[in-house]
């Protein structure tokens, strides 16, 4: 950087830090004309300023190394509250007045980016949708570091830049998202440039890392397998702008190097360890406490601005140590300083990153295989042999290989592609993995497409940098442990809610879920492995974007798997098990089923029905059938109608593609016929769905997982949970017996002997370890007889 450089490069973060405070403190006098008033200050002063100079200092400098380079590069924010910084640089950089014709860098925009900061109706206090190159919202920390890396996949030509602050860095995600480095090949990904931020404090306590010597964190980070460069903006005798720029120089050079290398084995990628003062060029004193350096210059420090004499003096001063009217001109605009810095192409400049924006320039459909290529024989229903997971684990090898030349889906999994009998996949492609790869490891290349790490944190953060930049992902994972990334779905489907608005978001896919060895066969592992609260954190979603299905056989699984990974802008999940079950549903009939999201079921149907029995999840939905066939055995004359329901959302049964209305709700579970209700999940979820519709809900008996579980037997977890066919069946003789169906003496007798049953193998567990043989060998009528599958024998590497 010569001496022009240098010189332009302090001005334009004069420039960048005097519109980061007018952000948090003016409404008028914007241009410092006249000394400020009282009138001049916002009522309400809210933003943050202690993080915004350093984040000025960073974007300056990467944005110098772009335009430089002639790079493609993005910048992620971690810390999201130093938003009034990103803004001002967007600002500046003409990329906030490339999508909103009245923020031109002018007295105009000024005023308009100073008066609507942090404004009701204006712009919000932190990184938002509706920034441009914003991917990441920032709120919640954790995140930056695995959306950087999932932004930087099967993008060779993207650098992103991601500013992790050291507050942020003390968080469990970020923690764990160090060790990324180990999934992404530098030589065919995007590089990610990790800048760990140092001002030292949080918002009233010191970091653990900004206490850390140069030594320790230099051994951290190299232990982490990164090439770390301290750059000391605090240290005297030291031009902050010779080092971060040297330093930005280096990492160039380094990854230009590991690119070119043939060694393939643990590249040790640059990162940027900043030290620079918090609050730095703010007030250094104020009513005699310490300001910049400290923990006091987090948010506003002149909270009293608008009517304390002293703090509107500091705060006086404080903008006019910018000159301000050196750097800005209301007839010519910003001086020439800005040129100097930035790319000289505006699409090359680090707001206006295309991958951050989806659409067609990084958008592509995937190529889809043919559902009934894996479709099972299901002409007689209740045939034996379906597994949902190996129908799953066939279909999304066939989309590996149908899109390995388009290279955009990825599969995250945390260590559980064996365990979920997911494997398949592994035919088309592997795990990738970085780090040395023994001889008998199997199943790891440099290149592989499903990422695993035990983290479901970041396997979540991969996959929404992955996807927000156009491309797709299914994640997968064990039902109950999916409930760890549900406050990162919560400010996604933030995120999802906001963009809708926002013209210039192109399109992307959805993010899709696989909820897998479910709590009604986790009965080997126990409570803490029996959850399907995740459901819910989808379902109490109210902007109406999400669909959960619950496939009752594989032929289902298959085309809900086809809509979700064609659908866009959504979070889509799917809850089905990985044993051996039932085939319910030939692939004509699925396809009707999932289209329209709860149908009767004929073949175990009869016309004019006494009592409806349904079902919702693949295990409530046999244990339904055959608590049906038990209640036509002992009651041939009762009339049953069997529907299956496998689709819900926020507003009522069914998909977003066709929700059910009144009039179908009606037509499907009659209006006014009892109806017992089996669910995969919490019976309260089915219950506030039916909010939805005008219905007597007492005529609606709902059973689901009411959290009572152990290490048991599959069935005793049903029984425990009132979900088993006897269960079901006793409760279906009742409702009989009540309606004069059957008679009440003879509906009370064969309840006795269901319950008889029940406790028979409680009985029968106590002392075997197993449920009775007959459990186990039921066969719905139509199939009995036929040649059955055999459940795969445990080789250790299913849990």
């Amino acid at each position: 950087m010569n001496a022009h450089e240098k010189h332009s490069i302090k001005q334009y973060l004069r420039a960048a830090d005097y519109l980061t405070v007018g952000q948090i403190f003016l409404a008028e006098n914007h241009l410092l004309k006249k000394e400020l008033t009282f009138d001049d200050i916002k009522s309400r002063i809210l933003g943050h300023w202690g993080s915004g100079p350093g984040i000025n200092f960073a974007y300056a400098h990467l944005s110098y190394s772009a335009k430089k380079h002639s790079k493609d590069m993005m910048f992620v924010l971690g810390p999201g509250h130093g938003f009034p910084a990103l803004q001002a640089n967007l600002f500046l950089e003409g990329t906030l007045a490339n999508f909103d014709p009245s923020m031109e860098t002018n007295l105009d925009g000024i005023r308009k980016l100073c008066r609507e900061f942090s404004w009701p109706y204006g712009f919000p206090s932190h990184s938002n949708p509706e920034t441009p190159g914003v991917i990441l919202e920032g709120g919640e920390l954790g995140y930056a570091l695995s959306t950087s890396y999932g932004a930087a996949m099967d993008n060779p030509d993207l650098t992103v830049a991601c500013l992790v602050g050291d507050g942020e860095a003390e968080t469990g995600p970020t923690a764990g998202a160090w060790h990324l480095n180990k999934l992404l090949n530098p030589r065919k990904d995007g590089a990610v440039l990790p800048i760990l931020h140092l001002n030292g404090y949080k918002i009233s306590a010191p970091t653990v890392f900004g206490r850390m010597s140069n030594y320790e964190l230099m051994t951290l980070f190299s232990g982490y397998g990164y090439e770390p460069r301290i750059v000391d903006a605090t240290k005297d005798g030291v031009d902050p702008h010779d080092e971060m720029a040297n330093a930005l120089e280096w990492a160039h050079n380094l990854v230009a190097e590991i690119r070119a290398s043939t060694n393939t084995e643990a590249p040790r990628m640059p990162m940027i360890i900043m030290r620079t003062l918090k609050g730095w060029t703010g007030p250094k004193f104020v009513e005699g406490n310490k300001i910049e350096g400290n923990c006091l210059a987090h948010q506003t420090v002149l909270s009293e601005a608008k009517s304390d004499p002293e703090q509107l003096k500091i705060l006086n001063q404080w903008l006019k140590s910018y000159k301000f009217d050196e750097l800005f001109n209301e007839a010519t605009g910003f001086g020439d300083f800005v040129k100097d810095i930035l790319p000289e192409q505006l699409e090359k400049r680090l707001g206006m990153s295309p991958h951050a924006r989806g659409g067609a320039t990084v958008y592509r459909p995937l190529v889809l295989p043919d559902v009934e290529q894996f479709a099972e024989d299901a002409e007689i229903p209740g045939t034996i042999g379906s597994s949902s997971m190996r129908r799953a684990g066939a279909y999304l090898t066939e989309v590996f290989r149908l899109n390995a030349e388009s290279k955009n889906f990825r599969f995250m999994s945390p260590d559980e592609t064996y365990s979920n009998k997911l494997d398949e996949i592994f035919q088309a492609t592997s795990r990738s993995w970085q780090w040395p790869i023994m001889e008998w490891d199997k199943d790891l290349s440099r290149d592989g497409r499903v990422m695993e790490m035990l983290s479901e944190h970041n396997m979540q953060g991969l996959m929404q940098g992955y996807v927000l930049t156009g491309r797709h992902a299914m994640f997968a994972s064990y039902e109950a442990f999916l409930q760890v990334v549900g406050s990162m779905v919560d400010q996604y489907a933030k995120f999802l809610t906001q963009s809708r608005n926002v013209e210039w978001r192109g399109t992307i896919p959805s993010i899709n879920y696989i909820l897998t060895s479910s709590g009604w066969r986790q009965d080997h592992n126990g409570f803490s492995h029996q959850n399907p609260g995740f459901i819910d954190d989808i379902l109490r979603r109210q902007s109406n974007f999400s669909d959960v299905y619950f496939p009752s056989d594989g032929n289902v699984t298959l085309v809900c798997l086809e809509h979700m990974l064609s659908s866009v802008r959504q979070i889509n999940a799917l809850v089905a098990g990985k044993t051996l079950e039932p085939r319910w549903l030939s692939p004509e009939l699925a396809r009707q089923q999932v289209d329209a999201g709860l149908m009767v079921w004929d073949f175990a149907s009869d016309e004019h029905p006494d009592l409806v029995m349904a079902a919702c999840g693949d295990y409530p939905t046999k244990e339904t059938m055959a608590a049906i066939d038990i209640v036509k055995t002992h009651c041939p004359n009762a009339k049953i109608r069997c529907v299956n329901v496998s689709s819900l959302t926020t507003v009522g049964f069914g998909t977003l593609r066709r929700v059910a209305d009144q009039k179908f709700f009606d037509k499907v579970f009659t209006d006014d016929k009892s109806v017992i209700f089996n669910f995969h999940g919490y019976p309260q979820t089915v219950k506030s769905i039916l909010f939805n519709y005008a219905v007597d809900s007492t005529r609606f008996d709902i059973r689901g997982y009411k959290e009572i579980g152990s290490t048991t037997t599959p069935f005793d977890m049903h029984v425990r949970n009132e979900t088993s066919r006897y269960d079901l069946a006793i409760a279906a003789f009742r409702q009989l017996g009540r309606n004069g169906v059957v008679p009440f003496e003879e509906a009370e007798h064969l309840a006795s002997i269901y319950q008889g049953k029940i406790d028979e193998n409680t009985a029968y567990i106590k002392a075997n370890g197993v449920d009775l043989p007959e459990i186990d060998a039921w066969v719905w009528p139509a199939a009995r007889g036929l040649d059955e599958a055999k459940e795969e024998a445990w080789h250790g590497q299913t849990n």
